[in-house]
């Protein structure tokens, strides 16, 4: 077995005055990809269950010719994470494929192996690591850790449709040198929020990133969203840059967190135009990783039992729920 989280799209993403600038800030959250690999060499071939999950596939066949092993078994992948929503889907399933064949095969899947692989099939966010980071998600590399943050809610909507972010990140950005400068300044300021668990300032960056990301992937309901944060005291909006979904940060630990959350989810039904009183949205919880990589990093997990070991903690405690 192997497990991987997904994100609420992400804190901040853009690009940096550097090679290979492109770059995004993680946002985990308590939703997960569950992957099972059993392992038959008298099989002949590989299969991968759901049939569309050809990458989890592909990812199983590379690391069995690593090995030298015979590519015969069966993937299974199990998800709560919606497709094309700028949620990290095709990340976790492909971390929690990688994790779940090394487990099987008995042979070590630290990150920096993970991302060599990723790196030959898709731009990959940084769900590996268990902690806040930034990461190169076009070449699939780690920049950072950043750190953890106290929990956070996400009350969040979908604008419908899907997104392919392969496609996505082929396409040129239009980016000047002032955006670049822009970008490494946010991320410093972000940096520094992580460090100092200050979620308004993250909140404040994150909303920043999300207007800025309108030239590239428009979202008619941001202006909205951010009027109905200011309405329940909310700290910020978070996007997929690359998605379709919009949410609103909360501080969990703010005792009118309840009804701050109520209020927020109520405004996002009528602006998501579901039925009930809660329509089309959807509740996340942000991951607050304890005893996590050092921050500042370039610090990795060494092996993949302290690289998932947060990770099924979390499950167990948290679990992915829907309010």
């Amino acid at each position: 077995m192997g497990s991987a989280f997904g994100t609420f799209g992400e804190l901040l993403q853009g690009e940096l005055p550097e090679h290979d600038g492109d770059f995004l800030v993680t946002l985990p959250v308590a939703r997960w990809t569950m992957a099972a690999f059993r392992w038959d060499p008298g099989a002949g071939d590989l299969a991968v269950r759901p049939a569309q999950k050809t990458k989890a596939l592909r990812l199983a066949r590379m690391i069995l010719e690593e090995e030298r092993l015979p590519a015969g078994g069966l993937v299974t992948v199990s998800s709560v994470i919606p497709e094309g929503k700028g949620l990290a889907s095709s990340s976790a399933d492909l971390v929690a494929t990688a994790r779940a064949v090394g487990h099987a095969l008995g042979t070590p899947m630290p990150a920096a192996r993970i991302e060599r692989l990723l790196a030959r099939i898709e731009p990959t966010d940084g769900v590996l690591y268990p902690a806040i980071v930034a990461f190169h998600h076009r070449t699939v590399r780690l920049r950072a850790v950043l750190g953890a943050l106290p929990a956070m809610g996400v009350v969040g909507i979908d604008e419908g449709g899907a997104v392919d972010t392969v496609a996505f990140n082929r396409v040129p950005k239009p980016y000047t040198a002032a955006d670049r400068h822009e970008y490494a300044r946010l991320l410093g300021r972000l940096t520094d929020a992580v460090r100092r668990r200050d979620l308004a300032e993250v909140g404040r960056v994150a909303t920043r990133s999300a207007l800025k990301n309108q030239r590239l992937r428009h979202k008619p309901s941001l202006e909205r969203m951010r009027e109905v944060c200011r309405e329940v005291g909310g700290l910020g909006v978070a996007v997929g840059h690359s998605g379709t979904t919009l949410g609103v940060l909360l501080d969990t630990r703010d005792p009118a967190y309840t009804h701050r959350v109520t209020a927020a989810a109520q405004a996002c039904a009528e602006l998501a135009g579901g039925g009930g009183p809660y329509g089309g949205v959807a509740v996340y919880r942000t991951l607050s990783f304890r005893n996590t990589l050092r921050p500042g990093g370039p610090a990795r997990p060494q092996g993949v039992a302290e690289a998932e070991r947060p990770v099924v903690r979390a499950f167990s405690d948290h679990g992915p729920t829907h309010q």
